[in-house]
């Protein structure tokens, strides 16, 4: 065993050697790197610290050279498969028991807290899921209210062109009676009858139903009161049961401007990075805005340009701005004018284009 009183001088010696062992897994039946670490606990409190990030490193690797990983407590260096105490925040990290765990806690503080802010940035930043196309062209849905419909007779949501194109019965004649594309279901003649069908397939857990009826009691119309607890609970139910990511963003509007709720920043930024997560554009923009507002420039970038691909003009316009202002370079910009218009490509159609030509209410790109 490693004497005391050679401890420092060995370990500044071999700490490079030590890191490269861990990070290439090269181990050998008849090296045992972890041999000083039963030493540690009669060692300095700086040594220990040094220490402290190797220990972290060698964290479930094997140090008998076979294919099976022992776990590896991250303070008092014992091994077995028994080491199963896993730190409640970065889960990267074991210990034997929760006397090791608080004893390595001010130690694996910083680590921790940088390992849980990249796995969450990781996730915040990566590609959102692809957007929905409409059901019966295939094209994807703009992201303009405008350019789509929800039907509350059978819970599809059509694109504005396929709403506006004629409907055909099975022997090709044209159906003069207002039907839905899809279903071919005569459409509500009352704001009270969609508000029954709406109702019907709120009781179907349809998740868009459920975030509709949340928008009425939180602005007091279609014959609902207003009633912003109602709205935040039915978006709740929407969002974290149904996975509506639109319902996330309003959770975060609320919170952000005080909508039936005390003004947080920190819940409202919350509930937009869970939005955005689900491919939410606005949600997007909006951390775009927070992040510019704070100074934070390269996350803003970021920010803006998952929205630009996700549709949003005016995140386009912010990244034009920035670069005006000297914040983004030609490079970003040019990218953000290439990404809208792989949108634009993606969504148009001589459908869609007509029916934005006959009247306002079918425009489904700025």
């Amino acid at each position: 065993m490693l004497h005391t009183s050679y401890a420092p001088n060995w370990y500044q010696h071999h700490l490079p050697v030590l890191k490269t062992l861990v990070i290439k897994h090269h181990y050998q039946p008849h090296i045992e790197p972890l041999n000083f670490l039963g030493t540690i606990v009669m060692m300095s409190d700086k040594i220990c610290n040094d220490i402290c990030e190797v220990n972290d490193m060698l964290n479930n690797v094997s140090t008998t050279g076979n294919d099976n990983n022992v776990p590896i407590c991250a303070n008092c260096g014992k091994e077995g498969n028994d080491i199963n105490n896993i730190c409640n925040k970065c889960k990267m990290v074991k210990y034997c028991n929760a006397a090791c765990k608080k004893k390595h806690r001010h130690k694996h503080k910083k680590d921790c807290d940088r390992r849980v802010a990249e796995s969450h940035d990781i996730k915040l930043f990566k590609e959102p899921p692809p957007a929905e196309d409409c059901p019966i062209c295939f094209i994807r849905i703009p992201i303009l209210q405008t350019g789509s419909r929800y039907n509350t007779c059978c819970g599809k949501v059509i694109c504005s062109g396929c709403v506006h194109a004629p409907v055909y019965d099975n022997q090709g004649n044209k159906v003069n009676e207002k039907t839905c594309p899809f279903c071919r279901i005569p459409q509500p003649k009352s704001t009270e009858e969609a508000d029954t069908r709406e109702k019907k397939r709120m009781e179907k857990d349809d998740p868009i139903a459920i975030y509709n009826i949340g928008n009425y009691h939180r602005d007091g119309r279609n014959g609902f009161p207003q009633d912003m607890d109602k709205a935040l609970e039915l978006w709740h139910r929407a969002a974290a049961e149904l996975g509506y990511d639109v319902a996330y963003c309003n959770i975060g509007i609320a919170y952000e401007f005080g909508q039936g709720v005390e003004v947080d920043e920190e819940k409202a930024r919350h509930y937009y990075e869970l939005a955005a997560i689900g491919g939410n554009a606005t949600a997007r923009y909006n951390l775009g805005n927070k992040e510019r507002k704070a100074g934070n420039i390269d996350r803003a970038l970021k920010h803006y340009m998952i929205a630009v691909r996700g549709g949003y003009a005016d995140s386009l316009k912010n990244i034009r701005q920035l670069y005006s202002d000297g914040y983004a370079t030609k490079e970003d910009y040019m990218e953000a004018l290439q990404l809208y218009q792989e949108y634009l490509v993606e969504i148009k159609s001589r459908q869609r284009n007509e029916a934005a030509d006959a009247h306002e209410q079918y425009q489904y790109y700025k």
